[in-house]
């Protein structure tokens, strides 16, 4: 759910600018998943650019007050949001701490890096959400040590259905600054791409794992 309109387009022409995000309809990309994909997105790019970080760091402090509250802990989510995170964190006056993709096989095997405490208010930071996949499993992470999980927050989104299914399924609330058709009609409205790759790009999010670019 986007919380701010105005916020939403002004992420997406930024993510545009940064290059953090690339379209290319006419010449997909081929995703780790094997999907072929007309955008490609790294957020991480954002971290580059004191303006831009800045702003995503305020907006996603804000976002998070707003729906949320002031939580206890703000958690990353490793590794696109451990930077993100922090930054939020550091923003907030609160303590962070991040979630490995995976336990540790070497030391103390933690999953988990920072203190987290039974009981305590955590909100998660994501910097992309695609099928949710990861970031609710972050989530698994916090609550079977006892964290109390808010929500997340994140910068973008493709809101796909399957991840509005996950996230319901696992009852988890989830915020992000900017989504899919917010960049699509900045796109547009940039010339960053034409009205008439309009529907190729519609097209792929209805089913991306099906979607060949013709």
């Amino acid at each position: 759910m986007i919380l701010n309109l105005e916020t939403a387009s002004k992420v997406a022409e930024y993510l545009l600018q940064a290059k953090a995000i690339k379209l290319q309809p006419k010449n997909p990309f081929t995703w780790a998943s094997g999907w072929k994909s007309p955008i490609y997105c790294d957020n991480r790019i954002t971290l580059s650019f004191p303006r831009i970080r800045t702003y995503i760091r305020q907006e996603l402090a804000k976002a998070t007050v707003e729906k949320y509250g002031t939580p206890d802990v703000i958690v990353g989510v490793a590794t696109g949001a451990i930077a993100q995170g922090a930054l939020v964190a550091e923003e907030l006056g609160v303590p962070f701490a991040y979630v490995r993709a995976s336990a540790k096989d070497h030391g103390l095997g933690n999953i988990i890096e920072g203190k987290i405490e039974a009981g305590q208010r955590v909100v998660v930071i994501e910097d992309l959400i695609s099928t949710g996949g990861s970031s609710l499993k972050a989530v698994e992470a916090l609550k079977s040590v006892g964290a109390n999980v808010l929500g997340m927050a994140a910068i973008f989104t493709y809101n796909f259905q399957l991840s509005n299914t996950n996230f319901k399924e696992a009852n988890c609330e989830l915020i992000t600054l900017s989504d899919y058709d917010a960049l699509v009609q900045q796109a547009v409205e940039s010339s960053y791409i034409s009205e008439s790759e309009v529907a190729l790009i519609k097209n792929w999010r209805l089913d991306p794992a099906a979607w060949t670019g013709n």
